[in-house]
């Protein structure tokens, strides 16, 4: 698993750096184009501009899936510490709330007070959460509720992440934690797989 993750890492540096430099040079072809002799692009730039902007999302959509790969061949084992569960869900839904409500999205959240401290890797924990949540707002594009529940059970919490949306047919619900398993437009797979050994190594 180590070697594999230097093997990552190495691949991850060597395609980062040419899209590094597609990105700037899309960046100045952007600006060339955007100019114009009379402050407006004329209607062959604005062609250009058109395929220019197609070229920056594919690149961004190249570094989304590095950024998974890596993610997931680093692997390794979690590092808990004493952490404020609560707290750091209360983190991870503040930061898809803007999108979220953009989106039709309401958040129902229902957590539990004076829940004493749990051993979490905090980073590995709020991108396992994130994936789910980003899944349930993938599955919601014309709105719905996302409903993030925490139930004590003893010496345990039980922590449930549902969504109102589409759902899934039977064929994904088996496969769904597979690598490289997407039925997603320019998904990679990789985010239900991370997100289960995440929880696993907990």
């Amino acid at each position: 698993a180590e070697a594999l993750g230097r093997l990552a890492a190495g691949l991850a540096h060597e395609i980062k750096n040419p899209l590094s430099t597609m990105a700037i040079n899309l960046a100045l072809l952007e600006e060339d184009c955007g100019r114009g002799e009379q402050g407006e692009p004329s209607a062959r730039d604005k062609r250009v501009l058109k395929r220019v902007h197609t070229l920056q999302r594919e690149i961004k959509r190249l570094e989304t899936i590095v950024e998974d790969f890596l993610r997931y061949a680093r692997g390794g084992s979690v590092d808990r510490a004493p952490a404020d569960l609560v707290q750091t869900i209360r983190e991870v839904l503040d930061f898809v709330e803007l999108e979220d409500t953009r989106q039709g999205i309401r958040h129902h959240v229902d957590l539990p007070a004076g829940l004493p401290l749990v051993m979490l890797d905090t980073g590995a924990f709020k991108q396992a959460l994130l994936n789910l949540c980003v899944n349930a707002r993938q599955a919601m594009p014309d709105g719905g509720e996302l409903i993030v529940r925490a139930v004590r059970t003893g010496q345990q919490v039980e922590i449930s992440v549902t969504d109102t949306g589409v759902g899934m047919d039977p064929d994904a619900v088996e496969r769904c934690f597979e690598v490289y398993y997407s039925t997603k437009k320019g998904g990679t797979g990789l985010g239900l797989s991370t997100t289960r050994r995440i929880v696993e190594q907990h």
